[in-house]
């Protein structure tokens, strides 16, 4: 008899594409590796529950060189970049970031990156898990427009929680606290040229640092940075899922894909999903039609009772849980774990619109049991965000 072997490991070879800071990162006892457009990228180091408390409670440095940059300049490169996105960049000020959607002709979405402004018509899409250079290009393509779409040689990196603020203290001076929320800055650090940006996966205080030249300089940076921390006991984490969860931070590939809309994941607010801009963005008209329609299905937030899941990225949860109401399987969680702090397992789950009314019940099928659940509302802890949008120039600020 054939014997599954429960976690097996992941070939390092020259065919999957290295993050620039991937030797740098490995030092320090990479467990486990995901793959993430195309790259290697480092999910944790041991303990993806002692990396959350080092998160809330300290300051963590993150890999996330995988967030490839789609670079687009040229004469058009406004023009184009509102094309991609339901945003309207008209709101959009140089040197500001927006989190946007990218959305197909359906109305589907095709990835939820970070939009930076670098200049009237200089953008870097930061993207999550799916092939935006080639969508852009291929958008480009036969559009008449005068645009340069490319890979630069970029490598963010995240320094994430509450300490973050003296980390970027002593590494950049004062100013790095007057960066508000979702803005960025050009410095000089150790003769590297960086972007800082105040965002982060974490809806926790936190900055990304955008290194260019990466391919030659990303060992300089990180070992800078990791000098710059020591003091306030910075510890080098992956991305934490337990705290993206919680605040309601959703991920593609998992809680939306291309045949998800804006709607049906309750983000398809004015701003967001901007209908009555002058830009023909793609997937305009069907997302029209769908906000008039209104949706039959919906991503909401579960509460799941039972055993104690695990962290989303233990492995426990190599596929989505099964959700069920009277004995019939009406849709999937998409995303669960166990919050330490709330003390229960939640989650998101998408699922028919007549039952995703607030105190719902439903059945979910975990790997250990089926198991009691309620919809309940997300994001699970500070809904109004206001731990990343708090003003560090203030007199007295501190670390909370």
């Amino acid at each position: 008899m054939t014997q599954i072997v429960e976690h097996p490991e992941v070939l390092l070879y020259t065919r999957i594409r290295k993050s620039p800071y991937f030797y740098a990162s490995r030092r320090h006892g990479v467990k486990v590796y995901s793959f993430y457009n195309h790259m290697y990228h480092p999910r944790h180091y041991g303990d993806p529950v002692e990396e959350y408390w080092q998160l809330l409670n300290g300051v963590t440095l993150w890999d996330v060189g995988v967030e490839r940059q789609v670079e687009i300049t040229g004469p058009d490169a406004f023009t184009l970049a509102n094309m991609l996105v339901p945003r309207d960049l008209n709101k959009c000020a140089v040197g500001q970031c927006k989190y946007v959607f990218i959305t197909a002709p359906d109305g589907g979405i095709i990835n939820d990156p970070v939009l930076l402004r670098l200049g009237e018509n200089h953008f870097w899409i930061s993207v999550a898990d799916s092939d935006v250079l080639l969508w852009a290009m291929g958008v480009a393509y036969n559009s008449g427009l005068d645009v340069k779409i490319g890979e630069p040689d970029v490598g963010p990196l995240q320094i994430q929680g509450p300490k973050s603020r003296e980390v970027l203290v002593d590494l950049f001076g004062e100013s790095a606290l007057e960066i508000p929320y979702y803005y960025l800055r050009d410095y000089r650090l150790d003769g590297l040229d960086v972007i800082v940006s105040r965002t982060g996966y974490t809806a926790e205080l936190g900055f990304e640092i955008y290194l260019r030249d990466a391919s030659r300089h990303a060992e300089k940076l990180w070992n800078v940075v990791l000098e710059a921390g020591k003091p306030h006991g910075l510890t080098v984490i992956g991305p934490c899922h337990i705290k993206r969860i919680e605040a309601g931070i959703l991920a593609h590939g998992a809680d939306m894909w291309y045949d998800t809309n804006p709607y049906e994941v309750e983000m398809g607010y004015e701003w967001m999903v901007d209908l009555e801009q002058e830009a023909d963005f793609v997937g305009k008209e069907a997302l029209r039609r769908i906000k008039a329609e209104g949706v039959r299905r919906k991503l909401v937030g579960v509460e799941i009772g039972g055993e104690r899941l695990g962290s989303y990225i233990d492995s426990s949860m190599i596929d989505f849980f099964p959700v069920y109401s009277n004995g019939d399987r009406i849709g999937n969680v998409t995303s669960a774990c166990h919050s330490p702090r709330l003390e229960k397992n939640i989650g998101y789950a998408m699922v028919p619109i007549e039952f995703a009314e607030l105190g719902t019940e439903l059945e979910v099928e975990t790997p250990s049991e089926r198991a009691s659940a309620v919809v309940v509302s997300r994001p699970f802890i500070d809904p109004e965000k206001e731990v990343p949008k708090q003003d560090l120039t203030a007199a007295g600020a501190k670390s909370h």
